[in-house]
């Protein structure tokens, strides 16, 4: 990364359309293809409910795909909770966190959740841990 582009950090909240399609397979899938197709890292989060993403990467990569999401259906009552410029990325890969009960218990993808986030700005780890109780 040159220090000509700066990286900035986008955290929002989103709730999911109850007529979309929730194949959390897909939605992984499609995330993962798109974000490493566009140098973007970070993490998703689904409750069943709502959304809990932290995009970070170039800035236009960044609101690229965040203009994308809000065109996407399945989505619905977007907030940006945070947006900051980073000197480095706090998430090497991209990765989601959900509940489909074949997965870990809860506690223990609690507890992976907080590992993940562990070296996040404090402000950004209170959030992930907060909604990861609700996973």
């Amino acid at each position: 990364m040159s220090d000509k582009n700066p990286l900035v950090q986008l955290l929002y909240i989103s709730t999911i359309t109850p007529s979309a399609d929730t194949s959390l397979s897909s939605i992984l899938a499609s995330a993962r293809r798109n974000n490493q197709a566009n140098d973007i890292t970070g993490m998703l989060m689904f409750n069943g409910k709502r959304f809990l993403q932290v995009l970070e990467g170039p800035v236009e990569a960044v609101e690229a795909t965040y203009d994308r999401i809000n065109l996407d259906p399945r989505h619905r009552a977007q907030v940006v909770l945070a947006r900051r410029t980073i000197a480095h990325r706090e998430f090497g890969d991209w990765s989601m966190a959900y509940r489909d009960g074949t997965g870990p218990t809860d506690s223990a993808l609690y507890e992976t959740i907080c590992a993940k986030v562990a070296d996040a700005h404090p402000n950004l780890r209170a959030e992930l841990t907060a909604f990861a109780r609700n996973i």
